[in-house]
């Protein structure tokens, strides 16, 4: 379980699925039983004290038309903890993976790492001249973790619940402006994993971070 501070105010933290319901006892116990209310996220608890926590499904599990409603925090762990199959795409530099998870199991990946040069202290002409090396090398290194999507994750967009994407956001977002991964750009979740240089273990490790549920606790004031 990590924790970090919220924009506004209170602190973000990321709880494993199957330990939401011992984390909202927890809560209880530290702030009284709280009063349960849905939300389009998932669900906000309020306790006497006026402590709250917003609990928010993981992507994939979200309430939309074709989820069902979540009203209580059984039916909220029962959703969270459910099997979904997930995209991933994480994308740092000169080095992407991809895979597909179905639970916490990685059923396909692929990692390609390319050479990007550093930069250079040197300056005048000779500093431009590594700078336009490293930013066509960055564009090819992207262009071609464009292609592995198109080959690995395209095909399977019909069957993903989401898309969780990880690493540089400019990165992914440059990967997933081609035209031709317009349907998983339509999956993509708001969740940005904040990962290492994407490696095999760090796509295995980001599907515990992609199913993670993610709660806002504000305390009382």
């Amino acid at each position: 379980m990590s924790s970090r501070p919220a924009a506004g105010g209170g602190r973000w933290i990321e709880v494993d699925p199957t330990r939401v319901a011992r984390w909202v006892e927890g809560f209880a116990d530290r702030h009284g039983p709280p009063a349960v209310s849905p939300q389009g996220y998932g669900l906000l608890l309020t306790a006497a004290d006026g402590a709250t926590a917003e609990l928010h499904l993981p992507p994939g599990g979200g309430t939309g038309a074709a989820a069902r409603p979540v009203d209580d925090v059984p039916g909220f762990v029962e959703v969270a903890v459910a099997p979904r199959r997930l995209g991933l795409l994480l994308a740092r530099k000169g080095a992407v993976a991809v895979g597909v998870a179905l639970g916490t199991e990685l059923l396909v990946s692929k990692v390609d790492t390319r050479y990007v040069q550093g930069r250079t202290a040197a300056g005048g002409w000779s500093q431009q001249r590594f700078a336009r090396r490293r930013d066509n090398q960055a564009k090819a290194a992207l262009g071609d973790a464009a292609e592995l999507a198109v080959r690995l994750l395209l095909p399977e967009s019909a069957t993903l619940a989401a898309l969780v994407c990880g690493g540089d956001r400019r990165a992914v977002d440059t990967v997933l402006a081609d035209r031709r991964l317009a349907p998983l750009a339509g999956l993509r979740a708001e969740r940005l994993l904040d990962v290492p240089e994407p490696r095999h273990a760090v796509l295995v490790g980001a599907i515990a971070a992609a199913r993670a549920v993610h709660v806002l606790v504000r305390d009382p004031a």
